[in-house]
């Protein structure tokens, strides 16, 4: 007896240890309840032409593919996509128009729960925001109340050209040269009057192995040239960052270049670390924002004003992940950490090291139906200038749905420009349509003959035919329309 009586307490200690612990959640064998909306039931001020509403159940659901054609909504509004995972049913919603009032209605049965159990109809209202239409009526000033007279200057020329001209600009190769710039003069006879440039190679020594081709950011020839030329000067960062403190301090290890390292999927750098005082991560941040401004000094002591655009696009794909879907390290940690990083980063150029020659760009990016988002990561009108949009769409239309986010989330205190774009937007067509974009940048390319590349592969429908309309257009700046800002 006593053997039996041990087996069985065996057995059960077994048993045991196989059930869930207590706050493991428990298998419902009841109907589905909706829990939560995002947006809320009855929702107002909601902007863009789309929405991804998202339903939150008490159980794991399904919504078959036979019962999706059932969901409706009112007007011209339709469902687009329906996708059904774990706790969560994300529905579509596009054609949303202004000042509308939308229901949304699941009938019963279209929702499904543990064994098949059916959820009862569910009904969601929201109201988009109202038909009139915001008017950009930009901030008379800068942010920094101590910019140096050159910025002041070329800001207040935007502000005069809001609504009237667009300048035309592109994307250079590298940061010493104005190989694009001069491939559009060589197409159209004008060149572009923004040039853009990138940080993309810049790094706080010592130099990773095998960096020797890095670019020689203490060479400006290439904006002063633009710049005395009577264009406009704009710099971006794609930032790098180093995997582990060995791999930055001592120069041997390469920061996985292969593919570019401030890319997420290409580096394990933490974020919320590099905001961390006393951490390695810290010190390598502080050290590269040293690095970064004293290249932006350079071009303040040749009295160079400067577009600046450092942390583009951080929250990647609102619509798909989240904060978890940004492609890049700055964004990766969301919006908070994100915001907390460009203060930093304003805080250290403009009190630290004194840089009044920058003009600060935010830019989102174009994800459809994640306009809402847009607030969330916004650092905030006192810490930003102009806004931007990064579009890569294939049409050179007008960006109706773009522009007007962009105006909304600042409630027009701020200038709003296309701040990259593959195909370049008409300027004829958006000034049609409203849409007063301070600017264009186009990342353009070379064919193997060294002009401006028409190839399927970099957007075809910037042809040389489009490219002498725009630049040559009523609407379109270059620089040999630009007046002297200096």
């Amino acid at each position: 007896m006593r053997k039996l009586s041990s087996l069985l307490s065996v057995m059960l200690l077994l048993v045991a240890s196989c059930q869930k612990p207590d706050d493991a959640p428990a298998v419902k064998n009841v109907p589905p309840k909706m829990i939560s909306s995002s947006p809320e039931d009855g929702a107002s001020g909601l902007l863009g032409s789309a929405l991804s509403l998202v339903l939150t159940f008490d159980q794991n659901v399904m919504c078959p593919t036979a019962q999706q054609h059932l969901i409706s909504v009112d007007g011209d509004a339709s469902v687009s996509r329906v996708n059904a995972y774990m706790t969560e049913v994300t529905i579509d919603v596009t054609g949303l128009e202004r000042g509308m009032t939308y229901t949304v209605v699941l009938p019963e049965g279209t929702v499904k729960g543990y064994r098949e159990n059916i959820a009862e109809e569910i009904r969601l209202t929201f109201s988009t925001k109202d038909a009139s239409a915001l008017d950009i009526v930009p901030d008379p000033s800068l942010s920094n109340p101590d910019a140096i007279a050159a910025a002041k200057n070329v800001y207040n020329f935007l502000v005069e050209q809001c609504g009237v001209k667009t300048l035309s600009g592109v994307q250079s190769s590298s940061s010493n040269s104005n190989d694009f710039v001069d491939l559009v003069y060589k197409a159209t006879g004008k060149h572009p009057a923004l040039a853009g440039y990138d940080f993309i190679f810049l790094q706080y020594s010592p130099t990773p192995a095998g960096w020797s081709w890095v670019q020689n950011y203490s060479d400006i020839s290439a904006a002063k040239e633009h710049w005395n030329a009577g264009g406009l000067v704009s710099y971006m960062w794609h930032w790098n960052v180093p995997d582990s403190e060995s791999a930055w301090k001592n120069g041997t290890e390469n920061y996985n270049f292969d593919g570019y390292n401030f890319y997420c999927d290409k580096t394990s750098f933490d974020i919320n670390a590099a905001l961390t005082e006393g951490t390695w991560q810290n010190d390598f941040i502080m050290k590269d924002l040293e690095e970064a401004a004293g290249y932006l000094g350079l071009l303040q002591e040749a009295g160079i004003p400067v577009i600046w655009r450092p942390l583009h696009e951080a929250a990647g794909n609102y619509n798909k992940y989240g904060s978890n879907g940004a492609w890049f390290w700055w964004g990766r940690g969301g919006a908070e950490a994100c915001k907390k990083l460009w203060k930093l980063m304003y805080d250290q150029f403009t009190n630290v090291y004194g840089l009044d020659n920058l003009i600060w760009v935010w830019t989102v990016d174009v994800t459809e139906g994640c306009e809402n988002q847009y607030a969330d990561w916004y650092p905030g009108n006192d810490y930003v200038d102009i806004v931007g949009v990064d579009i890569y769409e294939n049409n050179t239309g007008a960006k109706d749905r773009q522009y007007n986010a962009l105006v909304e989330l600042t409630d027009g205190k701020k200038l709003v420009t296309v701040s990259e774009c593959g195909h370049i937007p008409d300027p004829e067509a958006c000034m049609a349509a409203g849409n007063k974009w301070s600017w264009f940048m186009v990342w353009p390319s070379a064919d193997s003959s060294g002009n401006l590349s028409v190839t399927p592969v970099d957007y075809p429908l910037n042809t040389l035919e489009l490219w002498n309309k725009v630049m040559s257009g009523p609407y379109t700046l270059g620089r040999e329309d630009m007046p002297s800002l200096k």
